[in-house]
């Protein structure tokens, strides 16, 4: 006997070994390797999400009520009013061309805003000139329209640090505000 056969114990509780081995309760089956891991994966993910939206709202900016009103050039030279934009929750993205968080994020919004053209999204530029923000643009693959910031504007929304996202409601009151990086599920749910 080597120590690993099933034993049983007689009604005169002296031990021996078990006559039928295989009439032993079996372990119950494990879960196979990928499912456990995609399981694992699926639980990381939503973790990060649930972080990255809580440690977002947390360092957002305090904005008043109503968002403050704007006045900024888009890169056509155009004048772009948030004002003109009452009726439509819009989405402000105050980003820069530096920042490394701010372009992991572009393809999610420029995904949104072709997928959900009735929510504006407007990219705010915190730097760079005209023509800097014009190759920018080309270069990420923004699909929305693009203002560059005056200090006025940062001051009124509090941006200190980047990304800030802001989403603004139809009735020009300010809905959500968001320090870090969204994901596009992320700024979905933000504008519904």
């Amino acid at each position: 006997m080597n120590g690993f056969e099933s034993f049983s114990v007689s009604p005169d509780m002296s031990a021996s070994p078990d006559p039928n081995p295989e009439a032993a309760p079996n372990p119950p089956p494990q879960p196979r390797g990928w499912r456990r891991y995609l399981g694992s994966l699926v639980l990381f993910v939503v973790l990060v999400v649930g972080i990255t939206t809580v440690m977002g709202k947390l360092r957002a900016p305090r904005l008043p009520e109503v968002a403050p009103a704007f006045a900024l050039a888009n890169l056509d030279g155009e004048t772009v009013r948030l004002e003109e934009l009452r009726g439509q929750t819009v989405v402000l993205n105050f980003w820069a061309t530096w920042c490394p968080p701010c372009r992991l994020e572009i393809p999610s919004f420029s995904k949104f805003a072709r997928k959900h053209g009735d929510v504006p999204v407007l990219g705010i530029a915190v730097d760079g000139s005209r023509e800097q923000l014009i190759q920018a643009k080309e270069d990420m693959g923004i699909d929305y329209p693009v203002l560059i910031a005056d200090p006025e504007t940062l001051a009124a929304y509090g941006v200190r640090s980047l990304p800030t996202t802001v989403i603004v409601g139809a009735d020009g009151k300010v809905r959500s505000a968001h320090a870090g990086i969204l994901t596009g599920p992320q700024l979905w749910w933000m504008t519904r």
